[in-house]
């Protein structure tokens, strides 16, 4: 999932470390639907959502409309990049112009089914390496998709 155009910064911890980050109390509730699976649509249940999903080309489909794995990355990038700059303001740093790329990739696992790998880029112009590294570690600890993946997917935080 790498490019290698980065410096990986953050690794998984291991299973036996894996701290409780369930919820203590829901804030928010999202609700969605999917018709038709990854050949149809999906809506929001306040209508903020309305789009057409299709297959990549990939995996056999004619890639006309969105699909799951691109919906995961914008929410992981968006997720994760507000954590990052929650975390900078915590410690007293600015991370304006500071951005998160997410990629998201598919494929078979070893129990006949599919697995997901993320790939994480953290672009912080401003901040010293260092800095940045403390910063994208601590957020990757606060990011509730972080926290849902962790021990479950590859995850890739990449320092670039």
């Amino acid at each position: 999932m790498t490019d290698g155009a980065a410096v990986e910064t953050s690794t998984d911890a291991a299973p036996d470390a894996r701290p409780d980050t369930r919820p203590t109390k829901i804030m928010y509730v999202a609700e969605a639907t999917a018709h038709g699976g990854r050949d149809g649509y999906i809506t929001s249940q306040d209508g903020q959502i309305d789009l057409k999903v299709a297959m990549p080309p990939q995996l056999g489909g004619d890639g006309d409309g969105t699909n799951p794995e691109q919906l995961f990355a914008a929410g992981y990038s968006s997720c994760f990049h507000n954590a990052l700059v929650l975390v900078g303001r915590r410690e007293g740093y600015d991370l304006t112009g500071s951005t998160v790329a997410a990629k998201v990739g598919i494929g078979p696992n070893r129990q006949r089914g599919y697995g997901l790998a993320v790939a994480l880029s953290v672009s912080l112009p401003v901040i010293d390496q260092d800095i940045a590294a403390k910063l994208v570690d601590a957020a990757h600890q606060v990011c509730p998709y972080s926290n849902a993946t962790r021990d479950n997917i590859e995850v890739t935080i990449l320092l670039g």
